[in-house]
């Protein structure tokens, strides 16, 4: 297969993968534990070297990696066209032994809720989750909590660019990977109303089940 010609981005402040791409129909997420920034930064500088130096199949559009604000989990956010294509890719790569990881989960891009359209670039990356019984609670929790989101006031929703919902392909997760523009501003909304009110949906809902959130920041990109 054709390989890709790679463009790359290292500034935290640089923008990352266009998540609402249309060509983007399969989405790997991983999450790597660590200890502290230092081993979290050495970690994703070797995962990205590993990426970098292998040339990519046709299908591979791009990755992301993130730290957490709480230096203590790594993030990978990989986009493809389809799921023919990652798996045999990332199977070949050499990447680093590290500490604790678990294998990517298959995601698919739902529902996005766009609410500040003039392209700002995000200062934080906010990924929370939900345990969920099957593919119709996916689709509810996600219903319920954008309805939630898209009828609040401008007020409440102050700092959130936006927030892509995706439905891992198995039906057990929904994961929500909100673009913020700073951290000050998610942390705000965390003691608002708005927030009080999705979580109390979540809670409320049968067959769904919180896993919380991590707040992380861009460390590098790679795209196609």
């Amino acid at each position: 297969m054709p390989s890709s010609t790679l463009q790359q981005s290292t500034n935290r402040q640089t923008i990352g993968p266009e998540i609402t791409r249309p060509d983007s129909h399969a989405v790997y997420i991983s999450y790597w534990y660590v200890e502290g920034a230092k081993q979290g930064r050495a970690l994703l500088d070797a995962a990205m070297a590993a990426w970098q130096s292998t040339p990519w199949p046709e299908g591979i559009l791009s990755v992301s990696c993130y730290l957490s604000t709480d230096e203590d989990v790594v993030l990978t956010y990989a986009q493809c066209t389809d799921d023919s294509v990652h798996r045999a890719f990332a199977a070949g790569l050499a990447l680093p032994e590290g500490p604790a990881s678990a294998p990517p989960v298959e995601y698919r891009l739902h529902r996005d809720v766009l609410v500040d359209l003039a392209g700002q670039i995000p200062g934080a990356l906010v990924a929370a989750s939900f345990d969920v019984d099957g593919s119709e609670r996916q689709h509810s929790i996600v219903d319920a909590i954008v309805r939630t989101v898209e009828g609040a006031s401008a007020e409440e929703q102050a700092g959130l660019i936006a927030a892509h919902f995706h439905l891992s392909v198995d039906g057990s997760r929904v994961f929500n990977f909100a673009e913020w523009t700073t951290d000050e501003a998610h942390i705000e909304f965390l003691g608002g109303e708005l927030s009080r009110r999705s979580l109390q949906i979540a809670n409320d809902m049968p067959g769904v089940r919180p896993l919380g959130f991590r707040r992380y920041h861009l460390h590098r990109s790679l795209a196609a």
